[in-house]
């Protein structure tokens, strides 16, 4: 263990930043932006432990270029082990007492190119939730006047320009404008919405190890963006086994394990993530559905077919994903290729 630990409480235009030695406080002051920079360039070489938020990332790769062991520790944990009331000078104080714990499980944090596709992965989910709740206020403002969309009518689109299209409907003219202006947000938003998924097509052939991910059964570019993201080991000692990493995800049963006796239940229903796995479940769930159908031809395919009918479609997609998982990190860890096992006569 290092004797001089500095725990840093970041904010938007201060940093508290508390330096222990032997433990014991040698300062705890507040500096600039500016006033971080210079004394970061200026200390010796010294693990430096941030509290993990919206621009942790950033100030790891900082410290790291400047020869730093920086860490990230989780908001939570320095929220259990803060005394007193909640205060800059206190959070920092936690956060360097955080970085002393032993066994502490440290952060991953993400380098400049993974950033910028999960800033990508960020934009687009957003704009997916628009595009729902945009699509559920033009349906249900419709339905008001009896209007219904389905598929046999054209859908939204279908329905929405016949209502434009037709005089005998007894509309106003301000009401057909501004259902027009939200129909046209709509389309925007759609427009976006593939927009961003071809830029993310763009940009995953710039990293090979997104482009071995596709491979994988129910690994579409959004899958294998976010395996990248979360599983690729900038630095050694994250994720242990791909146990880890599974479990980490959520894609693994909670293990409730006491007095000799192990219990293990479903998985969890609180995550980190809960976007990444429910992507991970609903890209296995289309590889289970198609593997129920016919006749498997992989070893694979043999073994989630019989899961399939051992324990259900839902179950066997979630073990999918937990292995699809598991897999990912041995070709990122390993930089292998997946290979598929053909099936034993």
């Amino acid at each position: 263990m290092q004797h001089t630990i500095t725990g840093v409480d970041l904010a938007k235009d201060v940093i508290q930043v508390c330096v222990v030695k032997r433990s014991e406080v040698i300062f705890n002051k507040e500096m600039s932006i500016q006033e971080f920079v210079s004394w970061l360039g200026s200390s010796k070489a010294m693990m430096i432990v941030f509290e993990a938020c919206s621009t942790s990332n950033y100030w790891k790769q900082k410290a790291t270029e400047m020869g730093h062991d920086a860490r990230l520790v989780s908001a939570k944990l320095v929220s259990k082990i803060r005394e007193n009331q909640k205060t800059d000078e206190n959070d920092a104080l936690a956060v360097a007492q955080a970085g002393q714990l032993v066994g502490v499980n440290f952060i991953k944090g993400k380098s400049f190119a993974q950033q910028q596709l999960q800033s990508i992965l960020r934009m687009r989910e957003l704009t997916v939730e628009h595009k729902v709740a945009q699509g559920n206020q033009l349906k249900g403002l419709l339905l008001e006047f009896n209007i219904r969309i389905s598929p046999s009518k054209g859908g939204i689109n279908g329905v929405i320009g016949d209502v434009l299209e037709d005089a005998d409907n007894g509309f106003c003219l301000f009401f057909r404008k501004a259902l027009q202006v939200s129909w046209h947000a709509y389309q925007d938003t759609i427009s976006r919405i593939d927009e961003y998924d071809m830029q993310l097509n763009k940009a995953i052939r710039q990293h090979p190890e997104c482009v071995k991910l596709l491979a994988l059964e129910g690994v579409s570019t959004i899958n294998a963006v976010n395996l990248f993201v979360a599983l690729s080991c900038g630095e050694a000692g994250v994720f242990k086994t791909g146990r880890d990493a599974a479990a980490c995800i959520g894609v693994t049963p909670i293990q409730h394990s006491s007095g000799g006796k192990t219990r293990i239940g479903s998985i969890g229903k609180h995550v980190k993530n809960t976007g990444m796995r429910a992507c991970l479940i609903t890209g296995a769930m289309a590889v289970v559905r198609h593997v129920s159908n016919r006749e498997p031809r992989t070893a694979k395919e043999q073994w989630l077919k019989q899961l399939i009918e051992r324990r259900g479609k839902k179950c066997a997609a979630v073990a999918l994903a937990n292995k699809t998982v598991r897999t990912a990190f041995a070709m990122l860890t390993q930089g292998t290729e997946y290979r598929v096992e053909p099936l034993r006569a």
